[in-house]
């Protein structure tokens, strides 16, 4: 069980903080849910209490997880030449885990393949919300501004 003010990670949606947690009552049905705000796009979540862990909701990494994804940030990774389904699959496989390091793992295969190959339209919207994903997670690990992360991370792909 969270609490209002932890900082969790909601995989595909990224992370965020607990504002409240509320009871609602939708489609009839009545249930707690955390209200989670997001610090990209000021996005508010509702998250089922009871679904946290069937969601794979977590805690968010440390300070220190967080230098560690820097550090893997722009890391060449071998460019698969499997078809584009496949290369989708894999990589929505690894957003959804909510493992950070195997998004940063799509944001860095995705920018090479970009460089190398060109990017069709559902990988760019997949690597921009990848993106996305790793960078709510690190402005909360490192209480820093979502423009200065996405500075550093662009920064660093763009080597």
């Amino acid at each position: 069980m969270y609490n209002v003010g932890d900082k969790i990670v909601y995989p595909m949606h990224g992370a965020g903080i607990i504002e409240s947690i509320e009871e609602k009552e939708i489609l009839g049905n009545k249930q707690n849910y955390y209200v989670v705000k997001i610090p990209i796009g000021e996005m508010r979540v509702l998250i089922p209490t009871e679904n946290v862990e069937n969601i794979g909701i977590r805690e968010i990494i440390s300070e220190k997880d967080a230098d560690k994804v820097f550090e893997m940030l722009g890391s060449k990774s071998k460019i698969s030449n499997d078809s584009w389904n496949k290369r989708y699959r894999e990589n929505m496989d690894k957003i959804k885990s909510g493992n950070i390091y195997e998004v940063v793992e799509v944001v860095n295969t995705l920018i090479q393949r970009e460089k190398e190959k060109g990017l069709s339209t559902g990988e760019k919207k997949m690597l921009s919300s990848a993106k996305q994903i790793l960078i709510s997670e690190l402005v909360l690990a490192k209480n820093m501004d979502p423009f200065e992360v996405e500075n550093i991370i662009d920064g660093f792909l763009n080597h």
